[in-house]
């Protein structure tokens, strides 16, 4: 995010690179040419600062809008990564066609072929708070599962798990709803964690769809792929103005 002053002015160089117009470079390179302009009048140096709520800036004739902080709620669909990059598969940024900022990421990871919420921002202290072992933050996933969930299973869930290669979870809460499926919340999110539990109990995991992630519910008119910015209450609900 581009460092404002006191008065919550940018540079126009950070401003455009932020708001992905191009590399410093190139944004200079347009500069000369006089392909910037701040308020109508072609811009050749571009350390002035400017009050982005205020003043325009436009690259080739274009408005350039800006956004501080950006907050999208992705229902991700299977066989996209979780990730701004990767050399083999899509990634989930790429979904996000409306974003205005180029620097975004997504919160926490989901699996390959993992379905359901993924919020995707550039608001690093949030993915902090939602991430931070410490905060033990709410996860809810849809599971189906192939195999049979021994009868004790909602108590070890409870009790945590040991997990094949020893490691041991946290308390967990198995919501069945019977034919091989059904709800766990979980507090932490150890690598591959919902299935390596489930295997810990003999059974494989089919189908995962993340639900929630604290109070951030996944909106159901989302189909696999589709996103939308948070809406005010929901940002409210995350700390956010």
């Amino acid at each position: 995010m581009a460092a404002k002053d006191g008065k919550g002015r940018l540079r126009l160089d950070k401003f455009l690179a932020d708001m992905g117009v191009g590399t410093r470079s190139q944004v200079k390179a347009m500069a000369r040419k006089g392909r910037i302009c701040l308020n109508g009048v072609p811009v050749k140096d571009l350390s002035v600062k400017l009050d982005p709520e205020k003043d325009a800036v436009e690259a080739d004739h274009v408005l350039v809008a800006y956004a501080s902080m950006e907050y999208y709620m992705l229902n991700k669909p299977a066989g996209v990564v979780s990730a701004t990059e990767d050399g083999q598969y899509p990634v989930v940024t790429d979904l996000i066609e409306t974003a205005l900022r180029k620097d975004l990421f997504p919160v926490g990871r989901l699996d390959l072929d993992t379905e359901g919420l993924l919020l995707l921002t550039n608001d690093g202290k949030l993915a902090h708070e939602l991430l931070s072992p410490r905060r033990h933050v709410d996860k809810v996933y849809y599971v189906e599962y192939d195999g049979l969930l021994p009868a004790d299973a909602p108590s070890r869930f409870e009790a945590g798990l040991t997990l094949e290669d020893g490691t041991k979870t946290m308390a967990a809460v198995w919501e069945d709803d019977g034919e091989g499926r059904g709800r766990l919340t979980i507090r932490e999110g150890k690598f591959h964690q919902v299935k390596r539990m489930f295997e810990a109990l003999g059974c494989r995991v089919s189908y995962l769809k993340r639900l929630s992630m604290g109070a951030l519910v996944l909106d159901p008119a989302l189909e696999p792929g589709q996103y939308r910015p948070l809406t005010e209450s929901e940002l409210e609900s995350l700390g956010r103005s």
